[in-house]
């Protein structure tokens, strides 16, 4: 027998990642998995990925129209992209002793089909777990929103908002280091994390938990305004960046992560901005570029091979046991992490 975690009770608010409460969001359940199939492999999970994402799939009464994955009904399994081991394989391109990526969910082990399940290079200098972080979707999520969504040139300044996370931090090094970016100022949670940015290409690190953030955020900019804003937070941190855009610039609506448990914290007082100076906003995803994928691992690749981009300190590995992952999950919400944060619940 082998477990998984199941979604429970969807939430509206908060959600309750303690398993065994009459509230849980989620469940611990067993399970038998089945005799392999042909073309298939049995695999161990050993890397886990945590996604703001993530939150949003679960959500109550959401309409399935206005989303752009399945919703995650009660009952189903977790989803989160992983790295794993795989165990058997009746494929004839997969064997055993294969480090593999797939997006098999909160289960220890899982049966997949081997198409699913994508084998990754040997990096010997990094861990497989960064095909979940720099090289993995916030990597591209950073390179395709800084290239197609900001259009970012040399020499034009950029602010990137929860610079401190899994795409921030990739956004910020490479607008500065790959874009050649003028000014980059980065915005994160706590001031240990905004001098490890400045330390990896931001020119200015703010902390937007700063009693004077907001005059400190508009003194950042000056003399002159930005050509685009990277949003990764949405509200109050949006609202104190929408007046510091230029005329004509854009604003790349990646994430909101300050109302994903609390939607009232998404409420714009400055709107007219968006008017007056012709900014355009643009949502994006990054499933959208995945035809272009290769396009985006080549560019972080090389990248990390020339020094420009820095995965040490971009990530924080949580290694927990197996009943304790929707608790590590819980750590985005609360700006606990540098970089990807990624459950580990076995070894290699």
């Amino acid at each position: 027998m082998v477990r998984e975690i199941v979604l429970a009770n969807a939430p509206s608010g908060f959600p309750v990642v303690e398993l065994g409460k009459s509230d849980s969001t989620f469940e611990l359940k067993e399970l038998e998995l089945p005799e392999l199939k042909d073309d298939q492999v049995l695999l161990q999970t050993i890397f886990l990925s945590n996604d703001p994402a993530q939150r949003g799939w679960i959500q109550k009464d959401q309409n399935a129209d206005r989303a752009y994955v399945p919703p995650i009904l009660p009952g189903e399994r977790m989803r989160a992209g992983s790295v794993a081991k795989v165990l058997k394989s009746t494929s004839p391109s997969i064997k055993a002793g294969t480090v593999v990526q797939c997006y098999g969910g909160w289960a220890e082990q899982l049966v997949v089909n081997a198409k699913d399940a994508f084998p990754l290079p040997d990096i010997p200098e990094l861990s497989p777990s960064v095909f979940l972080g720099a090289v993995g979707v916030p990597g591209l999520t950073a390179y395709f929103g800084l290239k197609d969504v900001c259009k970012l040139q040399r020499g034009q300044d950029i602010i990137i908002s929860g610079a401190a996370g899994a795409t921030g931090n990739v956004a910020v090094q490479l607008a500065k280091h790959v874009f050649g970016a003028g000014k980059v100022v980065a915005i994160a949670g706590s001031d240990e994390k905004c001098e490890w940015l400045k330390k990896i290409g931001a020119d200015v690190a703010l902390n937007y938990k700063s009693p004077l953030f907001s005059e400190a955020i508009a003194e950042a900019v000056k003399p002159s305004y930005v050509d685009c804003y990277f949003d990764n937070v949405g509200g109050a941190i949006l609202n104190a960046c929408l007046p510091l855009i230029k005329r004509n610039g854009c604003i790349a609506a990646c994430g909101a992560i300050s109302g994903y448990n609390d939607p009232s914290q998404t409420v714009l007082s400055n709107w007219s901005e968006i008017i007056i100076n012709r900014i355009t906003v643009q949502g994006f995803i990054v499933m959208d570029y995945y035809h272009r994928r290769g396009e985006g691992i080549q560019v972080i690749s090389s990248a990390i091979k020339e020094g420009k981009l820095s995965v040490a300190g971009g990530e924080t590995i949580v290694r927990t046991g197996f009943e304790k992952v929707p608790e590590v999950w819980m750590r985005l919400f609360r700006g606990e992490n540098t970089g990807k944060l990624v459950t580990q619940i076995a070894d290699l």
